[in-house]
């Protein structure tokens, strides 16, 4: 059974010798996710290991899938640091090992940051993906709006310039906060 965890920054470096090496395999088998092939374990270590002082102060969060104690996906979440845009977050980093891909794994991570986001009263999402990709079938099926393309944005991992196209999702509103707002 997988369970889908959200880590504290201690856990985060605990569990980041793991995480490089997903990183590594989405690297490897292709995925656009701000790396370039090969990328080297200990740099990959690292990479998680600086993100820990964002989790403990609030501003990113991860969740981890855990698959009998062994790391088979994660996901990232950027809240927007400005006082205009705090009702926004950026997801990132959504991978799931390819040994472990069509068990819904990926849904499921994606399903934590959104109600997770949604209890915290974020109110919109927005991620970016390689234009074409399989994640993008993943984003259209759970209901994320793509709002335009950009070509050319960021070299996958071969360093091949790919575009990339923009979603949101629109997450409901708190009815506290509905009940405060007039029509």
């Amino acid at each position: 059974m997988t369970e889908i965890v959200s880590v504290s920054g201690p856990e985060l470096i605990t569990y980041a010798d793991e995480l490089a090496a997903l990183l590594i395999e989405a690297v490897e088998g292709g995925a656009s996710v701000g790396f370039l092939a090969p990328l080297d374990r200990a740099d990959a270590a690292v990479w998680w290991r600086e993100r820990a002082a964002a989790v403990d102060a609030g501003s990113h969060k991860v969740w981890i899938a855990r698959d009998d104690e062994r790391v088979v996906g994660t996901v990232g979440l950027v809240k927007a640091p400005l006082p205009n845009a705090r009702h926004r977050a950026e997801v990132g980093k959504l991978m799931v090992r390819p040994s472990a891909r069509g068990r819904g794994i990926g849904r499921a991570l994606l399903t934590a940051v959104e109600e997770w986001a949604a209890g915290e009263g974020l109110t919109l999402l927005v991620l970016d993906t390689e234009t074409d990709s399989l994640a993008e079938r993943l984003y259209a099926s759970a209901g994320w709006t793509p709002c335009g393309s950009i070509p050319r944005y960021a070299a996958d991992p071969s360093g091949v310039l790919r575009g990339t196209t923009l979603y949101y999702r629109e997450l409901a509103r708190p009815a506290a906060a509905e009940a405060g707002t007039s029509q």
